[in-house]
């Protein structure tokens, strides 16, 4: 949880940045029905700035999983490479949907390496997502 003071105006500008939906898992809020929370890509414990460059929306579950890391070690390459920037890069470069749409696959060092630390395919969330497929509400089509 940010310890800055974010006003209405810049949540509303992230918000529609991130289009209503976590920067990581790609979750629509409205599935949840609570409100996401600022994520400071480069955390302010780390020197992370309240500014619209630094702030994407992500889920609490992603937001907790990411805490204060920016970096995190590709299970493929043993390699410490940066977490996924979702103000900068592009989701589809670094990850993809499993065949039924229940699972991120990292595509790459950063991809692979933001999965495992944010456990973006823990159970929970994995049974969730099933639910919302058959929904026709999951996975996003972007």
């Amino acid at each position: 949880m940010s310890k800055t003071y974010i006003s209405r105006k810049l949540r509303r500008q992230v918000e529609e940045d991130a289009r209503y939906r976590c920067g990581y898992c790609l979750t629509m809020q409205l599935i949840i029905g609570r409100p996401f929370v600022m994520d400071h890509i480069i955390p302010e414990a780390k020197g992370g700035k309240t500014v619209r460059a630094n702030l994407w929306l992500a889920c609490r579950r992603c937001n907790e999983f990411k805490s204060v890391r920016t970096h995190f070690i590709d299970s493929l390459t043993n390699i410490l490479v940066p977490l996924f920037n979702p103000r900068t890069q592009s989701w589809n470069v670094h990850f993809a949907w499993s065949e039924d749409g229940t699972q991120i696959i990292g595509l790459t060092a950063t991809g692979r390496a933001t999965v495992a630390a944010l456990r973006l395919n823990n159970a929970e969330i994995v049974g969730a997502r099933s639910l919302w497929v058959s929904a026709g509400w999951h996975p996003p089509n972007d």
